[in-house]
């Protein structure tokens, strides 16, 4: 059991590297074009818009996000 809790030897660091843009095994995400529904900008959003359910910006999204009350 020597060593059992030494993890300066480098370990699994995987879990905790995120590098932007990418899903550590999945490569990059796919991005599809969409037209926000509250500003009416072109943005892109990491998944297939459905018909009918809106999409918003980056912007429009953090307004209309729900409060987490903690």
């Amino acid at each position: 059991m020597a060593g059992f809790n030494n993890r300066s030897s480098g370990g699994n660091r995987s879990f905790n590297n995120r590098s932007g843009g990418f899903r550590s095994n999945f490569g990059p995400r796919e991005m599809h074009k969409a037209t926000c529904s509250e500003c009416k900008k072109e943005c892109e959003v990491p998944f297939k818009p459905t018909e009918g359910k809106p999409v918003y910006c980056r912007d429009c999204y953090a307004k209309h996000k729900p409060k987490r009350d903690f």
